[in-house]
């Protein structure tokens, strides 16, 4: 077994990023193959190496039977800039933080916690206000400062019991449905995303190459069979909605009982959102429509004359957000009531360990330090599970997790920080 010495965590170079994406690839249970020299040239064309981490085991490197260049790294990690939306439309800078892995032969050394360390810092002095990631496991990042500020769930449509009308045709506000290609979602989808990301608190940016891997102008090591696209145009003519879905093909006793799986719909209005899932569940031989991932108080089920034909799958955390400039993050966002609070964050790593005095209103906040006793304790991550809106101070502080230095401040705080409707960050990355 090496010792932590033999270890090294650092920045790869562009020469070792095929040993990363093979550990990656490791940490991840994907059977191991070579990559093809375009698939590595598409990868390795949105790795930046500064913000990509490896650790390095130098024991493995000495060792005869097995080549360095391929074994040597043993854990993984990678950063990228994000834009983050908070309450009210505002974005801050976010340090997205994907590809963490560690080798099964080199757990509980301590690398997650070195490389994140390294990261953390990088992103506290580049002026990042959080780091935002998708946990895959619940218990790991919590002890790094993250809490769960979105959740998502998932349903299931048996779409006979909708109660739907088997006869329509398209919507009947004068919009209209269309089917597209994957050109077209290129050509369309950026602009009405970036309308959808900035009236959504949780939502997060898209680059290029998400459309391009989407729609499959990009080909990465996941299989890719093309998705049907359709597009929600209102009777103005406005593209308010569009929709990537796939389907089987079952059939029981010469009767079709197919499933449309939809990868992902994203809608500006509630219009194009019904007019969309209408068309969904209006597809001959379709008899299940499975959601993908939604918001949490999505309205999916109650476009349907029965909305219990709209069964809950999944219900699950989401984006794991990560306070590293209390005062930034605070400012940032609207509040719909007025008030004060001062909140001692207790943060182990320091970025966000201090006593803040807000004081809100809807024309605006302030959040400074302060010397103040604070009116509720808590620790970085319960914050990050607050600030956008989705968590309850008062169901926390019952938790044992916030506590009141000042009688009724926990009510206090959710009457400044909670939302009407709940954050939900679309995507995963």
């Amino acid at each position: 077994m090496s010792s932590s010495h033999d270890i090294a965590v650092r920045p790869v170079t562009e020469d070792e990023i095929p040993a990363w994406l093979n550990a990656l690839n490791t940490g991840f249970l994907r059977a191991p193959e070579s990559l093809s020299e375009q698939e590595l040239k598409d990868r390795s064309a949105h790795i930046d190496p500064p913000r990509t981490l490896g650790a390095f085991d130098a024991s493995r490197s000495r060792t005869p039977l097995t080549p360095a260049d391929t074994t040597q790294v043993v854990a993984t990690f990678r950063s990228f800039p994000q834009e983050l939306t908070v309450v009210g439309g505002r974005t801050v800078p976010a340090d997205a933080i994907s590809n963490v892995t560690v080798s099964p032969t080199h757990r509980r050394r301590g690398l997650l916690s070195r490389m994140m360390a390294h990261d953390l810092t990088a992103a506290k002095d580049r002026g990042d206000v959080v780091a935002t990631l998708i946990a895959a496991e619940y218990p790991i990042y919590g002890r790094y400062g993250f809490g769960p500020a979105t959740w998502t769930t998932e349903w299931t449509v048996d779409v006979p019991r909708t109660g739907l009308d088997p006869r329509w045709s398209g919507p009947a506000d004068g919009g209209r449905v269309d089917l597209v290609d994957g050109a077209a979602v290129r050509a369309l989808g950026p602009a009405l995303h970036d309308r959808l990301r900035r009236a959504q608190p949780g939502a997060v940016s898209r680059d290029e190459r998400w459309w391009r891997v989407n729609t499959g102008d990009l080909r990465t090591h996941t299989p890719w069979t093309d998705p049907f696209y359709a597009v929600y145009r209102s009777a103005a003519g406005e593209i308010e909605g569009l929709v990537s879905y796939e389907a089987d093909d079952t059939w029981q006793m010469k009767q079709p009982q197919n499933t449309a799986d939809v990868n992902w719909l994203i809608a500006t209005t509630p219009a194009a959102e019904r007019a969309l899932w209408h068309y969904l569940c209006s597809i001959d031989w379709i008899t299940k429509v499975k959601s993908g991932w939604r918001a949490p108080d999505d309205l999916l089920p109650h476009f349907f004359p029965d909305p219990r034909a709209a069964s809950l799958t999944t219900q699950a955390d989401w984006l794991w957000v990560r306070i590293l400039d209390v005062v930034r993050a605070l400012e940032a966002r609207t509040y719909a009531g007025t008030g004060a609070l001062v909140l001692e964050v207790v943060d182990r790593d320091g970025f966000a360990d201090g006593r803040y005095r807000l004081d809100a209103g809807p024309d605006g906040a302030s959040c400074l330090p302060t010397g103040q006793d604070g009116d509720l304790v808590l620790e970085a991550a319960d914050l990050a599970a607050l600030w956008l809106g989705d968590e309850s101070a008062v169901r926390l502080a019952a938790l044992g997790r916030v506590r009141e230095q000042r009688k009724g401040a926990a009510s206090v705080a959710d009457a400044l920080l909670r939302t009407s409707r709940r954050p939900w960050c679309p995507d995963i990355f």
